[in-house]
């Protein structure tokens, strides 16, 4: 472990060096348009600045050069982050998934002695897969299966992700979302402020094994609600891959719609998860050709919108 961050902090000041004058503008324009699919989202980790004078030179033939290059590899595919074809993660119930799950006992709200009658355990499997980047423990390129042939660990680690060198370029380093990490650049403050100073903010998206400061997540959605409590009921159920899942039908047409909050059910009754509120995918917000909804969320919280979904207040 000391190896990998020694070479990470050598790795980034390397970086810092060779980029200091460049990042005296503004941010780099990116194809973080937000619209149409995925491709243009955050989640799209293959992309690269628009512009020809980007920080560093990536691998040959990679589509131009790439600031992030040197810091996760480029696969050349939007989905693998996430989701493989074969060689899937068979410990959880999501679709494909290309990622190890994390074992960690995360920090909870502890809802006790505030006056909730709500129970709440360890995040679900519709948070995990969140948290299997957000959290920071796992580099954002640590997939299970890389593209090609014999490139496959239940266990991804630096070994394994260097091997990913199609072109005989070495990435160098593989970040995750942490503090030491992504986060020495892509933070207002500290370092961050003096050796990229326009860098993306990434400090949202680290989550961390924290969760306490972040809606609660495993936490049991009411038994008793509608009319007289503090909640609203969930008006639709289909069963899913792993347990059953709740949702607040709003266009009556009993089908589960991207744009409508959910509960999962997984044997413990219906609890909160990050997919609740949040798509992956993106949710377009109204109007033609208009963006997505910030954050992934799927639905709007304009005067609470979101929040009212469940609470009746």
């Amino acid at each position: 472990m000391r190896r990998v961050l020694l070479h990470t902090m050598w790795v980034l000041l390397v970086q810092w060096l060779a980029v200091a004058n460049v990042w005296s503008g503004p941010d780099r324009p990116t194809e973080f348009s937000n619209t149409n699919s995925v491709v243009n989202t955050r989640h799209n980790m293959t992309q690269r600045s628009k512009t020809g004078a980007d920080l560093l030179s990536g691998p040959p033939n990679s589509g131009g050069a790439g600031q992030m290059d040197t810091s996760r590899n480029d696969y050349g595919q939007v989905c693998v982050y996430c989701h493989t074809p074969h060689g899937a993660n068979a410990t959880i119930a999501a679709p494909l998934w290309n990622r190890a799950i994390p074992t960690t006992t995360y920090t909870t709200y502890n809802l006790l002695g505030t006056g909730a009658s709500q129970t709440y355990t360890q995040p679900g499997g519709s948070s995990l897969v969140c948290l299997s980047c957000h959290d920071g423990q796992q580099a954002v390129d640590a997939v299970m299966n890389m593209p090609g042939a014999g490139k496959y660990s239940s266990n991804p680690n630096f070994t394994f992700l260097e091997t990913w060198q199609p072109t005989g370029f070495s990435t160098g380093s593989h970040l995750g979302l942490k503090s030491t990490e992504c986060l020495v650049c892509h933070t207002p403050t500290g370092l961050g402020a003096i050796i990229a100073p326009t860098a993306t903010d990434f400090t949202v998206f680290a989550i961390g094994t924290d969760l306490r400061d972040d809606h609660p997540v495993g936490v049991s959605y009411p038994s008793t609600s509608g009319t007289g409590t503090d909640w609203k009921t969930p008006g639709g159920a289909v069963a899913k891959p792993g347990g059953t899942t709740l949702f607040f039908d709003e266009n009556g047409d009993g089908r589960l719609q991207k744009t409508e909050v959910r509960l999962y059910d997984t044997g413990q009754g219906a609890e909160v998860e990050c997919g609740s509120c949040h798509d992956p995918h993106g949710v377009p917000s109204a109007g033609v050709g208009s963006g997505f909804l910030p954050s992934f969320l799927r639905k709007t919280n304009s005067a609470s919108a979101l929040c009212l979904t469940c609470h009746s207040k």
